[in-house]
């Protein structure tokens, strides 16, 4: 081609290239729309690309079109396992709509169901920056960043004496001699400044989490030792040397410590450490020349025996009798203790709460016990307590009560001079081990001054456990105890005897006569006034709803007294989440047919075996999901012509917040009702109140620079701050009331037109009373089964939590000052805005 004609093609027009561009656009056009009127939605998108990167002043009009495509087409590729064809999707769309949140919001979503948390969290994050006002992107990054960021970190981080100990500890550990550091489960790499601040000449740290590597980059950068900390991305078991370090360093720093020591895995990371990192322990402390140490340096662990209703509440059934339903005697309720029953939702073998905020509080049974110490500069130690040997302690009882748990806490030893401890009583980041004590006969947990309780310290899996073996009764002969062996058992000694009883405990779910349900679930079998609630208020329905048919009596599990059989019963079904024997209690309202929706086969047992003890015949309940081929099918009519009389959805999600999947499926239910029939709850109203709690802020984010000594670690950190915080107990959140409880929020499940299930907002008007500093909106629930009958979660022996929406900055208040709440709630999400009479808005 010639030089001139080169010049043309660029700079002139060619003859009939611009029409063919456009009949080439227009054809696609067409084809597309054909293919979504077909559902070929896999070619709609390819015509729907090449129209946008050939026209691309045609975007505007055509994203919405597009996006639809694009999600349709993603669906089937996820449905076939096409993974990498979906996400190529998402980035070529995203090449075409860099700016695109709802592309960005979707790609997220994609990599999230995929188990690419990480990545998933970066397109929520950048959806945010690109609308902060999408609230599908809002909640989507807020659920994400719990679990990328745990809020323990805030708490640590704000923890200012945890941070000042380990300050001092690493200063006199470095002016010591040692210079070469190596920060183990570095987190936002606090540790790692701390070293390098005190004149480290050699600082790394590993971290292996995506997330918090590249937050910890962030901070370091953010305090200028971008160029003195060298940061791994990698499990410590993986560092080579040389690869990743020169040499053996002399100090290695830690803080992978949860509330039972040792299940962050300190054990196993320091005995891999002192193997391959870390240089040769010297007999003192001083760590100069060629020799390793360990902060912290040691740590000894306490146990404590202790009556504490909160935690009985949630890990045995505590009543015989549950709105009429008795509770059968040869079936045991247990909640899934790791170690002592199998459950696949158990990683540990305790339970972990801040002591100092049961609700209820508790009582010491027994003075504080040494339950086990450990030598964190000792390999030798450190392959003892991996070894998992059991120790068995007898511990005597100084108070009369209950037995409900061990409870135990550490004091950790950074060096011989700077110390923490978690006991209940402390003000710490730490909360306490709890190690739930359940199958006893009823007059086992009672023990008095003089008794004795044995209990089994091991580490087995590096887990630490505390297993109780029995109660040596003071007023019994020497070797008897108050539990009795099974028959045909041949037992010798008291030691054998306590050998036989510990393996008791370890039942399988194979057990036909036990039951494990999670602890919340239990906690809802011990909450007595729910069941009552919904027994009166289906009671007063089925009542109402048998007026209009006929006048035939009821009698209890059966069709009514001299009724044709050809008269369908009512029928009632449960989509409680998890175990509920709510079927149960309808089933004995008489002329029902009730239906649950119970998954676990051992919880369908348990039922049946409900109905037998209790006199009803067993064609009274059906198990409904076993009837269907897909969970999506519950909600539909239980036999062609006939309609649900009531259908109990479980709108509350044990946290304190709406179950968005529940709240969706009213608009199903009320279509299957028959005339007369109801939702339970019909309406639910959500209430709150304003209050100070600076508790909820340390919870939130990083408060300053104060307690991080001086780094700048809150900017960071604070992007991954969740407005809503969950699983609050109100009654024993450190806080201070600023105004009366009011209605934020009136959700109607029975009426389609008064607002939306999943989208609704509400301004108030709320006055002030009492000064101070509004830091959050507590709320919870009312739950109306009718005009008359309500469940209050936020009740004394509700088993659901609250919630609350913290403000992004404290706002000063005056008694008697009026201020205007605007509510709105998407889906789960709900976001609050409080506005002054003279328009300045505080979120």
């Amino acid at each position: 081609m010639s030089e001139a004609g080169g010049r043309s093609s660029r700079r002139g027009k060619r003859p009939g290239r611009t029409p063919g561009r456009r009949e080439l656009v227009a054809r696609s056009l067409q084809s597309a729309q054909l293919c979504l009127e077909e559902q070929d939605y896999g070619t709609a998108y390819a015509h729907f690309l090449l129209v946008l990167s050939l026209a691309p002043e045609v975007k505007g009009r055509y994203k919405e079109t597009f996006q639809y495509t694009l999600f349709k087409w993603s669906e089937e590729l996820y449905a076939i396992n096409r993974s990498q064809d979906l996400f190529n999707c998402y980035e070529q769309a995203l090449e075409l709509f860099p700016f695109d949140d709802v592309i960005c919001n979707s790609m997220g979503e994609q990599l999230f169901r995929l188990g690419f948390r990480d990545e998933a969290a970066g397109y929520f994050y950048k959806a945010v920056k690109l609308n902060p006002g999408s609230l599908d992107a809002k909640e989507n990054f807020y659920r994400i960043a719990n679990w990328l960021v745990e809020r323990w970190h805030f708490v640590m981080l704000n923890d200012k004496k945890r941070n000042l100990m380990y300050r001092r500890a690493i200063h006199k550990a470095i002016q010591n001699g040692c210079k070469t550091v190596l920060d183990i489960g570095a987190g936002t790499g606090i540790l790692s400044m701390f070293a390098k601040q005190a004149g480290a000449v050699d600082v790394y740290a590993c971290e292996l989490s995506k997330t918090m590597y590249e937050l910890a980059c962030e901070v370091v950068t953010a305090n200028k030792m971008e160029n003195s900390i060298k940061l791994l991305h990698m499990k410590s078991y993986d560092i080579q040397i040389p690869e990743h370090l020169p040499d053996r360093v002399s100090l290695v720093v830690t803080e992978t410590l949860d509330a039972g020591l040792f299940g962050e895995g300190i054990v196993e990371t320091l005995i891999h450490a002192w193997k391959t990192l870390l240089l040769p322990p010297k007999p003192s402390e001083s760590c100069g020349g060629g020799h390793g140490q360990v902060i912290p340096s040691s740590a000894v662990i306490y146990g404590m025996a202790v009556e504490c209703p909160e935690i009985r509440r949630h890990h045995r059934v505590c009543v015989k009798d549950v709105a009429g339903v008795q509770l059968m005697k040869p079936m045991q309720f247990c909640s899934p203790v790791p170690g002592v029953y199998k459950s696949d939702s158990a990683t540990e073998p305790y339970d972990t709460e801040k002591m100092n905020r049961v609700p209820g509080g508790y009582r010491a049974l027994t003075r504080p016990f040494q339950a086990l110490t450990v030598d964190f500069n000792s390999l030798q130690d450190l392959e003892n307590i991996a070894a998992g040997k059991k120790c068995r302690l007898s511990v005597p009882v100084c108070e009369q009560g209950q037995l409900d748990c061990f409870i135990t806490w550490f004091v950790l030893h950074l060096d011989n001079e700077h110390l923490l401890s978690t006991e209940p009583n402390e003000e710490t980041c730490w909360e306490q081990a709890v190690f739930p004590i359940q199958n006893l006969p009823d007059d086992g947990y009672f023990v008095s001054p003089g008794d004795t309780v044995v209990v089994d310290i091991s580490c087995p899996d590096c887990y630490l456990r505390c297993d109780f073996v029995t109660v040596s009764k003071a007023n019994l002969p020497a070797g008897d105890l108050d539990i009795e062996a099974p028959e045909n058992m041949v037992v010798g000694n008291e030691s054998e005897l306590c050998d036989v009883l510990a393996s008791l405990h370890t039942t399988t779910l194979e057990d036909p006569t036990q039951c494990i349900l999670e602890s919340n679930e239990i906690a809802l079998l011990n909450n007595v006034p729910y069941h009552e609630h919904f027994r009166a208020a289906m009671n007063k329905l089925v009542s109402s709803l048998m007026s209009r048919g006929n006048d035939f009596p009821c009698v209890n599990g059966g069709l009514p007294t001299g009724s044709p059989a050809t008269i369908e019963p009512l029928y009632i079904l449960d989509v409680s989440e998890g175990f509920s024997i709510l079927s149960v209690i309808a089933a004995q309202l008489g002329h029902v047919k009730s239906y649950s929706s119970v998954e676990k086969h051992q919880h369908r047992i348990t039922l049946e075996k409900m109905l037998e003890v209790n006199g009803l015949a067993k064609d009274c309940l059906e198990f409904w999901l076993s009837q269907l081929d897909a969970d999506e099918e519950v909600l539909q009519r239980p036999k062609s012509d006939k309609l649900w009389s009531i259908i109990i959805l479980d709108v509350i999600d044990i946290s304190g917040l709406l179950r968005q999947e529940v709240m969706e499926k009213a608009a199903i239910a009320r279509c299957l009702l028959q005339s007369g029939g109801k939702i339970f709850p019909q309406w639910i109203i959500m209430r709150g109140i304003l209050i100070e709690s600076q508790t909820l802020l340390l919870e939130s984010s990083v408060q300053g620079t104060d307690p991080t000594l001086g780094f700048s670690i809150a900017p960071s950190i604070n992007q991954f701050k969740v407005p809503v915080h969950v699983f609050l107990t109100l009654s024993t959140l450190p806080h201070v009331i600023l105004s009366e409880p009011m209605d934020l929020l009136r959700l109607d499940m029975m009426n389609p037109y008064s607002n939306s299930l999943n989208n609704s907002s509400t301004e108030i008007k709320v006055r002030v009373c009492k000064s101070g500093q509004v830091t959050a909106v507590t709320f919870w629930y009312h739950l109306h089964l009718d005009d008359d009958i309500y469940i209050d979660t936020s009740s004394e022996g509700s088993h659901l939590k609250q919630a609350a929406f913290v403000l992004d900055t404290p706002l000063p208040v005056e008694n008697g000052e009026e201020l205007l709440l605007s509510i709105h709630l998407q889906n789960s999400n709900v976001s609050v805005t409080i506005t002054r009479p003279q328009g300045e808005a505080h979120q």
